[in-house]
């Protein structure tokens, strides 16, 4: 069994004058719900072995505060590959995950990471729809897998066990306007 934890970064800064989409910050309220998904990992007991993230800032940010309300630090491995990556592109990253990593956390962009969800969750479902509804900013899913091997992942369905918005987590995160 191989369980993967995909988490998308939270609301970035529009307004920072940054020169490059890679370099644009989280902004306030993304700051505030990617530290609420830390607190419900923590609170749900979520753990993981192995994390993988594009190294793009608001990835980076956002993790900082996802460790910040989980209470421990994430130590991922960063992958430029993982910036706005394609399906193809995420299940090839899954697809040379360690073994030895039961429960995996990859955290990165849109559209690729809710085409991943889509693609293998094959069973209809309420939680499913929501996803194919929108894969909102800092919402995290979670795929379990009945393999043994993250290189068969390619090739599997998954379970979607769970699909969490920050605005679940508290309504002020919930769209604006």
């Amino acid at each position: 069994m191989k369980t993967l934890l995909v988490l998308r970064h939270a609301k970035s800064g529009w307004d920072d004058p940054v020169a490059r989409d890679f370099d644009r910050p989280l902004n306030p309220k993304g700051q505030r719900a990617a530290m609420a998904i830390g607190r419900y990992l923590r609170d749900q007991g979520l753990r993981f072995d192995h994390a993988i993230a594009s190294p793009a800032v608001r990835v980076q940010e956002t993790l900082a505060q996802v460790a910040h309300g989980y209470g421990t630090a994430i130590a991922p491995v960063w992958d430029q590959k993982l910036y706005l990556a394609s399906l193809g592109t995420l299940l090839d990253a899954i697809e040379d995950l360690p073994d030895t990593a039961g429960t995996v956390l990859l955290s990165g962009h849109n559209p690729g990471l809710e085409e991943l969800v889509l693609d293998r969750v094959t069973e209809d479902g309420p939680l499913r729809d929501e996803v194919e509804r929108k894969f909102p900013t800092a919402s995290l899913a979670e795929l379990r897998f009945d393999v043994d091997a993250w290189r068969q992942v390619p090739r599997a369905s998954a379970e979607l066990v769970r699909f969490v918005r920050p605005r679940d987590l508290d309504p002020s995160l919930g769209p604006d306007g």
